[in-house]
């Protein structure tokens, strides 16, 4: 994740403030909800039963047999987190990815099929298969990336047949799986790293394991409840030694605390039966953050630690960072040995050790590192990069995520990163980018009227692209997207996307927490045009997804959202704010922006009826294009609001989702109002207890919305009376976004892991 760096300039920002209504007005309140507000985190029990309903409303659907259409995009990969090969047959690849499931592969990446589909979760952390058995693969869910975005997952699945079919084996409230470990020659004894749920504490973390294939388990390391087994490493010379890290940490919508003295390093020599902490020369208490352990095969008593020292440097903010411990006497005492600063945080903290030389060590964090003197100097790894497919990168993507080396070859290598998977023979010398999976983590979609129409939207980590509607995914195939923007490293984490209204040369995208650009397609220039404040005035609050859009009254006239609601008459030359704080306003901040407005809708039917929702739940409406503003919705759940829509079919109405997922709350929050927001209706009916991302209306007729949530699509054809699965061929996957185009009888969504699919909606209509 990162801000892509351009020479741009800011044409012009600026504004006053208009009235706001006496009744918006609201005190103050401290970082996040009000102290009073007490959310329960949904337990493993009802997210059973709400994926058993998921699956039951999809089997009953008239519309089961649905076929959605895959259009891509794949030429820019996407996260794999983790990554693993069948003993003895190297070119069988299993490939992770953070939010799009199993993908394996029979002929070394040249093609791939997604074989984890139709399960609880595609959100996938861990992928191990059985040194003595082939055909035993287990899965841990739920990516280890610990970012705002990383989606829960749902225990650990097994499978005996080499990924044909699967089987829940439980730890359903783990949340999150960093590492599973299975015994060299039994295949029934398996160890689980547990991280445990992102949002909120919980018991079901630390380390586990079973010796009787998954039917039962024993916790065998445990801090407190807020502390989560972060990685776990098994002496290749001895299966009854283990290693494990432990993460103390805490994460609210509004900040991450990533260190805490629960971190800490842990050995086993009972199988993980007991477990013993590790120091002597290791630091330990509250400053320590992640911890990365690597043992090297070629000499099992040589063992790394790679650690995330928050300890601070003086009265400045500087940290320590990232530093590289060894142990020559397997754990029982060590020394740092990096003798210059290693980068490192606590997203990134993965290290390894060369196979044949304990003294080839890597880091493949954020940049891919490493060293041939014992861990002392550190180079980057960059090589040459080559593409199965064009219009990559020209260097490594950054972000990386996992490496496999191969144990009989240190040559031959694997890396995962946020860019997709590369393939090395040459140590890293050399690359091979196998980006030809559909793994795009969409956020947002948006179409044209061009036939056939063109569909727009941005990624996590890979850039801002567009794309024809006709496009199908065939491995004989090209890729028929192209990238707004794209730098060396493969692109930033881009949002809303949408070509100029009048000027088809002309795009407008944005990376994070609002860095708007605007680019002339034919030569490639580029300017930063979001609002600035005023100098000698505190920064606008944006959100990390900014929401920005055109009038759909004058093609000219654009809306921007900060903690106040923006609008531009040029295009993004010259802006007036047209709201004052529309947020709770609080006063102090922590290392995320808090108090940002979500999500804007301009009335299709009236210019100057706009309503504007936050993630603090603060939801409004202006009838009068600004002048005054009233906070309805008081009666709503104080979540974040993930979307407010108004109605194309009636002035008076307005449809609003909000979400738990910050929460670690899986429930399903829609309203509408049919009065300009004065009184609200649950429209939430027969729906799973799913997180809703999306409403979205039917242009054709009023009766029918839809619903994109944390796992898939639903449709009414009532005014959302009654619900029906959309699921038809569509794997388990998050909807961020959707939108029904206005002249095809196509459903297009954006889905955060699997790009886009589009659906023939004619069955829907017909069923009105």
């Amino acid at each position: 994740m990162r801000i892509p760096v351009i020479a741009a300039v800011v044409l012009a920002a600026a504004g006053t403030a208009a009235a706001l209504s006496a009744q918006s007005l609201q005190p103050r309140q401290p970082i996040g909800p009000r102290a009073s507000l007490v959310v329960e985190a949904t337990s493993a029990d009802a997210r059973r039963e709400a994926w058993a309903r998921h699956q039951q409303m999809a089997r009953e659907s008239p519309l089961a047999d649905l076929a959605w259409r895959a259009v891509g995009p794949r030429l820019q990969g996407g996260r794999i987190e983790t990554v693993a090969v069948a003993p003895g047959r190297t070119s069988t690849i299993y490939a992770g990815a953070g939010i799009g499931g199993v993908w394996k592969s029979i002929n070394n990446g040249t093609t791939w099929t997604p074989i984890f589909d139709k399960e609880a979760t595609t959100s996938i952390g861990s992928i191990a298969v059985a040194p003595s058995d082939p055909n035993v693969v287990w899965v841990g869910t739920g990516e280890v990336l610990m970012a705002r975005s990383s989606y829960a997952g749902f225990g650990v699945y097994k499978s005996t047949d080499a990924g044909a079919t699967w089987t829940h084996m439980g730890l359903t409230d783990s949340h999150h799986i960093s590492q599973v470990l299975i015994h060299p020659t039994d295949p029934n004894r398996v160890w689980v790293a547990a991280i445990g749920r992102l949002y909120s504490e919980n018991e079901e973390r630390g380390v586990f394991r079973t010796s009787d294939g998954g039917k039962t388990w024993q916790r065998t390391l445990y801090v407190n409840a807020r502390t989560g087994a972060i990685d776990l490493a098994l002496d290749p010379s001895s299966p009854d030694v283990l290693y494990a890290s432990m993460w103390d940490r805490s994460r609210k919508a509004w900040g991450h605390v990533p260190n805490g003295p629960g971190s800490g390093a842990y050995k086993s020599t009972d199988g993980g039966a007991t477990w013993t902490l590790l120091g002597n020369g290791l630091p330990s208490g509250a400053n320590v953050g992640r911890i990365g352990l690597a043992i090297a095969r070629s000499n099992p008593k040589v063992v790394y630690a790679l650690v995330d020292n928050y300890t601070p440097l003086g009265s400045t903010s500087d940290r320590v960072g990232g530093e590289v411990y060894r142990s020559d006497d397997a754990g029982a005492s060590w020394r740092k040995v990096n003798a210059e600063p290693v980068a490192t945080g606590w997203d990134f903290c993965l290290i390894q050790v060369a196979p044949d030389n304990e003294n080839v060590v890597y880091l493949p964090n954020n940049r891919f590192m490493a060293s041939e003197n014992g861990g002392r100097t550190f180079r980057q790894i960059q090589g040459t990069l080559v593409h199965l497919l064009p219009h990559g990168s020209t260097v490594l993507h950054l972000d990386q995520h996992d490496l496999w080396i191969n144990p009989a070859n240190g040559d031959h290598m694997l890396l995962g990163n946020d860019g997709g998977l590369h393939l090395s023979y040459d140590r890293g010398a050399s690359w091979l980018h196998l980006n030809n999976i559909p793994i795009g983590e969409f956020y947002a979609v948006s179409v044209d009227m061009d036939t056939p129409y063109n569909i727009y939207g941005g990624t996590q980590d890979n850039a801002a692209l567009f794309g024809t509607s006709r496009q199908t995914l065939a491995d004989d195939r090209g890729d028929q997207w192209t990238h707004v923007y794209l730098d060396q490293w493969g692109g930033g984490d881009s949002y809303f996307t949408y070509r100029d209204p009048s000027d088809k040369d002309v795009f407008y995208y944005e990376h994070q927490f609002g860095d708007l650009r605007r680019k002339r397609m034919s030569t490639g220039r580029t300017e930063s045009i979001a609002p600035r404040a005023p100098r000698g005035q505190p920064a606008y609050r944006t959100n990390w997804m900014t929401p920005f859009f055109f009038s759909a009254h004058e093609p000219r006239t654009m809306y921007y959202a900060t903690e106040r609601l923006f609008t531009s008459p040029d295009r993004g030359d010259t802006w007036t704010a047209i709201s004052p704080d529309l947020t709770s306003a609080p006063p102090a901040q922590g290392n995320v922006p808090w108090g940002t407005l979500t999500s804007v809708s301009e009335s299709p039917l009236r210019s100057t009826l706009l309503y504007t929702g936050a993630d603090d739940g603060r939801l409004h409406v202006t009838r009068d294009g600004g002048t005054t503003w009233t906070r309805i919705g008081e009666s709503l759940p104080e979540r974040w609001i993930s979307r407010v829509v108004a109605s194309r079919h009636d002035e008076a109405t307005v449809y609003v989702t909000l979400t738990g997922y910050r929460y670690n709350e899986f429930a399903a929050y829609i309203y509408v109002s049919r009065d300009y927001g004065q009184t609200w209706t649950s429209l939430a009916g027969n729906l799973p207890p799913e997180p809703i991302n999306v409403v979205g209306e039917d242009p054709t007729d009023a009766r029918i919305l839809y619903v994109g949530t944390d796992s898939g699509v639903y449709a009414s054809v009532d005014r959302g009376v009654t619900w029906m699965s959309l699921r038809g061929s569509l794997p388990t996957i998050p909807v961020h976004d959707l939108v029904v185009h206005p002249r095809e009888s196509d459903l297009v969504i954006a889905t955060h892991g699997r790009s886009i699919y589009v659906a023939d909606i004619t069955g829907v209509r017909a069923r009105r």
